[in-house]
């Protein structure tokens, strides 16, 4: 009950922290790209000062309500307590490219970790305003109404979605063969640009499944627990536990998770690369 009961605080403010946090980012819309001060941290990789705006928010509350807690965030790296039961992982802006350009598919993602496992997630929408939210053994919700994911069962039937890395120019292991093979095997994959609003997209049951590397724990730890409690299945490509420092997931409906688990380890690397500047 008590750990319950912690968790259901932490649900609250981290609920209450990414809508203040969307509505702050929604005032900077209609900015030029000049006013956003915008800076390249690596290729396609960007923050603004809307980004740092959302995440200072983020901060200040989660501070003063869990000074207890760990927390890392994309633009700060990790702050407050070192050996804290919870540590939060957040993105104060997921899907900054995006936001910076005016489309429209950008979140607020805060994710919390009990040791190594994702036990709280939420994901609030910053063009639409939708807030979702999950705890584990409470279930998922998106604007407090239950949401569950799909019940398809054929790939062939399947809307499927990922990413691709920021450096993506720079490996073979791209994920450029495997969307390829994907695209061929379903009724399409989609690239959103937020890795947390494609996991919540899973959660409600409008995609079925979703796979991407590269990634980091404050882009996943929320959208993990969002599909688990909306009856889905979140693991490691091979099916082995996910981890979410290891750059790596693969999240579906359950029903299709064996076929993309199987798709996925067939699928070999491009033989080419594409260097840095080449056009693609």
């Amino acid at each position: 009950m008590e750990v319950t009961d912690a968790l259901l605080r932490r649900l609250d403010v981290a609920s209450q922290a990414a809508l203040e946090a969307a509505a702050l980012l929604r005032s900077y819309r209609g900015s030029s790209l000049d006013s956003l001060d915008i800076e390249e941290k690596r290729p396609g990789d960007l923050v603004t000062v809307a980004d740092r705006a959302s995440e200072e928010l983020i901060l200040e509350m989660l501070k003063r309500h869990f000074p207890e807690d760990t927390i890392l965030t994309e633009e700060s790296g990790l702050q407050g307590a070192t050996q804290g039961l919870y540590a939060w992982m957040i993105d104060p802006l997921d899907g900054t490219t995006n936001f910076a350009h005016g489309y429209p598919f950008a979140a607020v993602s805060i994710g919390l970790l009990q040791g190594r496992e994702p036990v709280l997630g939420v994901v609030c929408d910053v063009f639409r305003g939708d807030l979702f939210r999950a705890a584990q053994g409470m279930g998922a919700t998106r604007n407090h109404s239950p949401i569950r994911v799909s019940t398809t069962r054929e790939l062939s039937r399947s809307l499927l979605v990922t990413g691709f890395a920021y450096d993506r120019r720079e490996t073979l292991d791209n994920n450029y063969a495997e969307f390829c093979h994907f695209t061929h095997l379903t009724q399409g994959v989609r690239r959103g640009g937020s890795a947390a609003l494609d996991l919540a997209y899973v959660a409600t049951g409008q995609l079925d499944g979703y796979w991407e590397r590269g990634l980091s724990p404050w882009d996943i730890t929320a959208g993990i627990v969002l599909v688990r409690e909306a009856g889905g299945k979140v693991t490691a490509y091979d099916g082995s536990p996910v981890d979410v420092y290891s750059g790596k997931l693969l999240a579906s409906n359950g029903e299709l998770h064996s076929a993309m688990q199987q798709e996925l380890a067939q699928v070999r690397p491009l033989s080419v690369s594409f260097p840095m500047g080449a056009r693609t």
